[in-house]
């Protein structure tokens, strides 16, 4: 059992009950701890010999802290709190390939740039134009609340071509969603971003790897060879 560091029998059901809560405890601390240091996101592999944590960030050098400081602490306050054996958890950085091409991080950029007093039809821009210039095939943002007077309202931000519905939205479109707790109320963020897909020639960091279904590449034909002799006639 994860949870607790003993090797007590549990079922199925309760496994999968403990690691979903372990998950969303541990990525609900990170969110908060490292919010300056851009926080994409966490991986939780489980080995036999140990439990890794992957933190994925843009700014892994702030994560790891001076001389791997910070990344120690959140080692020792993780090992703590869910009640590891010493040793039994270890935590790695690992950085995002494309910052722009990353839901998580925009959502955090645009959280910052609100608190920090900036125009929400301004910021928004200012975000959907950077992921756009990452070579995003398409971008949405909504903005939803308080945002000048009053009565609550929501604003859209979009460009490019997103995809809405089916398997290839899962696999192409990165979602994020954040609070910015304001005076005078709080405003929801969400940010989707619909990746590319990866070519050999432009080599995009952050693209997909699968191929997009409802896009169909029509190759040219070969050339047929022109024959002057007829083949296989009698007496030739």
């Amino acid at each position: 059992k994860r949870m607790s560091g003993l090797n007590v029998q549990i079922s199925k059901k309760r496994k999968f009950v403990a690691d979903g809560i372990f998950y969303a405890e541990l990525n609900e601390f990170l969110e908060r701890e490292l919010a300056e240091q851009g926080y994409s996101g966490v991986e939780v592999r489980v080995t036999p010999a140990r439990t890794e944590v992957i933190i994925r960030a843009t700014r892994t050098k702030d994560v790891l802290g001076e001389k791997g400081r910070r990344i120690r602490e959140l080692t020792s306050l993780v090992q703590k709190r869910f009640n590891f054996p010493n040793g039994a958890i270890e935590l790695f950085a690992e950085r995002v390939p494309s910052r722009g091409l990353c839901a998580v991080a925009q959502a955090e950029s645009l959280r910052y740039k609100l608190l920090g007093g900036l125009p929400v039809r301004r910021a928004c821009y200012g975000v959907l134009r950077f992921i756009m210039e990452n070579k995003a095939r398409g971008v949405e943002i909504i903005v939803s609340g308080k945002l000048r007077a009053q009565r609550a309202k929501a604003m859209i931000f979009r460009d490019g071509y997103m995809l809405k519905t089916g398997k290839p939205c899962e696999d192409f479109v990165d979602k994020a969603t954040r609070h910015v707790k304001l005076r005078q109320g709080v405003l929801g963020v969400k940010v989707a971003i619909m990746l590319p897909a990866w070519d050999p020639v432009t080599n995009i960091r952050g693209a997909v790897r699968l191929p997009q279904p409802d896009v169909i590449t029509v190759h040219t034909p070969k050339p047929t060879p022109v024959v002057t002799v007829p083949i296989g006639v009698p007496g030739n």
